[in-house]
């Protein structure tokens, strides 16, 4: 692959920096006046495990970000692209992706992320290419929580202490890197979402989730086929109330067809890319949901 061409010069006036713990709030601020979910440990998240830039005016004010998260020495995630309403149409978006790239790709990773529609458009030009595509199924009234019972063999339980190494094993086979540290992070937030399918005393699938600004978000979920990865919704919606969210892979359609049927209704669409490459590092059949477009 080519060398990636570096950002061009900033507007006069707008600096760049890296992004740091005094930011929190004002990060909390651009991605609320976006209309986004993520709360103050979510960009926590990026700082203690990734890495961020801010783009700040004459007068120190933080006005657009980007934040990077690597994955076990393979791939990068790229997200949080966000220009205050005021500064919006200067190129800072543009800048701040293309130094994301030229960032990712100077450790030796490969950069990834998920878009909308709008920004497909955009990362196309940046030679991002589609791997898969997926939606987001949103509930925005408690339902009675279905009673789905669990595959033969299967038991859906609460995540114990005692799970996390056979957990994060299961899960770096699934993603395509291991994301241990992050998993940790999620697993805090939402503890009603944090189940785990064993069966013969091993990982057959897991889900967690954790709270947003806006709805609570589930996902990452893993599992050896569909029957488990609904046992395992099926659990979550029993303790999580509404609102929540969840980003559901197109190719898994009956998980996403059931889900409809309980009256979760497709939001927004979205399209993992990757960077000069056309194929994604996940295992397509056990990843039914993302923890979420910032996250992958």
């Amino acid at each position: 692959m080519a060398p990636f061409e570096p950002p061009a010069a900033l507007p006069e006036g707008v600096r760049a920096r890296p992004l740091v713990a005094a930011d929190l709030a004002p990060a909390v601020l651009l991605s609320q006046e976006a209309g986004w979910n993520q709360t103050a440990a979510d960009w926590r998240i990026f700082l203690e495990l990734g890495a961020g830039i801010g783009l700040t005016d004459a007068d120190g004010g933080l006005i657009a970000t980007v934040a990077t998260l690597p994955y076990g020495g393979r791939f990068a995630w790229i997200s949080m692209v966000l220009v205050t309403a005021r500064h919006r149409r200067r190129g800072l978006a543009t800048w701040l992706l293309r130094q994301a790239i030229v960032t990712i790709r100077a450790q030796g990773l490969v950069p990834a992320l998920d878009a909308t529609p709008a920004g497909r458009l955009v990362y196309l030009g940046l030679d991002f290419r589609d791997a898969w595509s997926l939606r987001r199924l949103v509930l925005s009234e408690r339902l009675r929580a279905p009673a789905i019972a669990a595959p033969a063999g299967n038991v859906i339980r609460a995540l114990e202490a005692a799970d996390w190494p056979a957990l994060e094993a299961y899960d770096a086979a699934v993603f395509g890197a291991a994301r241990g540290a992050f998993l940790r992070r999620l697993a805090t937030r939402l503890p009603a979402a944090a189940l785990v399918a064993a069966r013969a005393g091993r990982i057959a699938g897991y889900l967690l989730g954790r709270e947003g600004r806006v709805v609570s978000q589930l996902g990452p979920l893993a599992a050896e086929d569909e029957a488990i990865a609904q046992a395992l919704v099926a659990g979550a919606l029993a303790g999580v109330a509404a609102p929540l969210a969840i980003d559901i892979a197109d190719r898994h359609r009956t998980l996403g067809a059931w889900l409809e049927q309980l009256g979760l209704v497709a939001e927004r669409p979205w399209t993992r890319m990757v960077h000069g490459q056309d194929a994604a590092f996940d295992d397509a059949a056990r990843l039914f949901a993302i923890a979420g477009p910032e996250f992958g």
